[in-house]
Parts: structure tokens; sequence; C-alpha cells
């Protein structure tokens, strides 16, 4: 069996952890496939299998690797979604970063984890994704995203509008600083910081949060994920910030873009005891109240 590992750095206080997963990929014969990157900061500090090979783009993920590990955050994650792509590869996240959302393995888990990989003792979560069109190229050959697409102003610029629609019909003017559409998988992220809802993963639904809306009666709002969401944007700058996940690209105010669910979807993989409700209640202490 084959994983590839991907990680964006290696911290000092993660070493003894990063060579306990290292030494029970051995233990369960699974052959790593690390990012080249990663490689080269952890080859001299970490005893790694003999038989560990290396990787750099996503061409390089062949189809006899069937998974792929991610050891960091959920923003490392969100880096693996941009290398998977298509392929029928599943996403296992090991969180070594902070709340973990996505990551929601804990590194006392380690060898849980790896042993579910190598006895296939896990269950597989599918998350819907969000596909950009644009009249320009935009971000490449990866134009998708697995958390949300957002619309922003730049810097100091004043607030702009933009002209939503779903499905060609006219849905609403957002005077704002902004405009997030998020996935089901998004909706606990940056969407939910601006004040919109928590949907669950399997909702088939995006969620559209206007950021720093001017006018207080507008709201987010939950639309199901099988409409086109096109927009036009005015604004006193000449450019506006459009961004994919982490990823942002400058264009120009009078691009022309919409969204709609991406065709494929990628696996998430999780342990068997940790559901998306205790996510929520170990992620956001729900439950903890002292009234209760």
């Amino acid at each position: 069996m084959r994983a590839a590992i991907y990680s964006r750095v290696l911290d000092e206080d993660q070493k003894e952890n990063v060579q306990l997963f290292f030494d029970e990929l051995t233990r369960q014969k699974i052959d790593p496939v690390i990012f080249q990157h990663y490689f080269d900061q952890i080859k001299d500090v970490i005893n790694l299998p003999p038989n560990t090979t290396t990787f750099s783009l996503s061409e390089h993920l062949t189809r006899n690797i069937e998974f792929i590990i991610s050891l960091g955050g959920d923003g490392t994650l969100l880096d693996t979604v941009t290398l998977v792509r298509d392929k029928p590869i599943s996403i296992m996240g090991i969180n070594f970063g902070r709340l973990g959302f996505l990551a929601g393995i804990g590194q006392d888990e380690i060898k849980t984890a790896v042993q579910a990989i190598a006895k296939r003792g896990f269950i597989i979560d599918k998350r819907t994704l969000i596909h950009l069109d644009a009249d320009l190229p935009l971000f490449g050959s990866v134009p998708y995203g697995l958390n949300e697409f957002a619309i922003h102003k730049r810097d100091t610029a004043a607030m702009i509008k933009i002209h939503t629609y779903l499905n060609g019909e006219f849905l609403n003017t957002y005077w704002a600083d902004g405009l997030i559409v998020a996935t089901p998988t998004g909706s606990t992220g940056y969407s939910l910081s601006c004040g919109g809802p928590v949907v669950f993963p399997d909702s088939g639904s995006f969620v559209i949060t206007p950021v720093a809306p001017h006018n207080l009666n507008v709201r987010p709002i939950i639309v199901p994920d099988n409409n086109v969401i096109s927009f036009e944007v005015e604004s006193r700058s000449e450019n506006i910030i459009c961004a994919l996940d982490s990823r942002r690209e400058i264009v120009g105010k009078n691009v022309s873009l919409a969204v709609r669910k991406e065709s494929f979807s990628i696996n998430l993989l999780r342990l068997g005891e940790n559901n998306f409700l205790q996510t929520l209640q170990n992620k956001l202490t729900w439950g903890l109240d002292k009234r209760n």
C-alpha cells in the first residue's frame, strides 16, 4: 500500500510525533510518497522508511496511491485538495495546527489513524466542491475550492456593490466589503466568522454570506447547490479580489463571475467515532456551558 504525505513545514515541537507517524507507517507496511518540499525539511532529522519516494506535482500522484495524509491544520489540508483534483485518492487530515475542523484527527490518535488506513477501518465523507467560471482564466488548472469562493474590495477601497443572480434571476444587490459563497464544508470557516449558519456536510446547499454589509436587513441565505450563482460588481476601485479557499487573485471590476457545484467531489477520511456533531461539540465547545 502506498500513501502520499503532504505538509508545509516541520516545527521543532512536532518532531517526536512526526517520527511516531513514520514509524507507524513502517509497522503497517505503508510506503510513503512525500511531498518534495517537506521531504527536504525532514530527511536529515526524521528516520524515514528505506522505501520512501517523493512527489512534487499533482501529476505525480498516480492511481496506485490510495490515500494522501495531510500533516498540519485546515489550510494544509486545503492544499491537498488542489493536488488530488479529480483523482480517486482519499484525504486524511492529522491536525498539527490549531482548531482543525477538516484535519480533525488529533496527534494523540496518530497510531490509530495509520492503523485505520492499513485495515481500512475508516469512514469516507464525500464533500462537494465549488467551481468558478469567469470570462478570463483564473486560478490556473484548479478553479475550484472545498470551502468557499469570495469577492472582496481591495484594501482601503470603499465598499463594493455585488449584483447577485440565481440561474440568471436577480437575487439581491449586496452593498458590502465582500461576499462569500460557501460549501457546507466551508460553512464552519470564513462564512461562520461573518455570521453565516453552520450547515451539515450532506445538505446539498451553498451559503451566501455578505462581509460587513451596509444594510442591516441583509442576512446570509442558504440556496440549493444546483443553482448557478453569478455576479456583477461595481466598485470605485478598478480592481477587486477573488478568492478560492486560501488562494486569491486581483482582477478588474468588470470581470464576469459565476460559481456552481463542481462535477466531482473529494473523499475525506475520518475515524468511526468522530462524526460532524462531535466535531461541532469539540471545536466550538457546544454543550460545555456550566448551566447544563
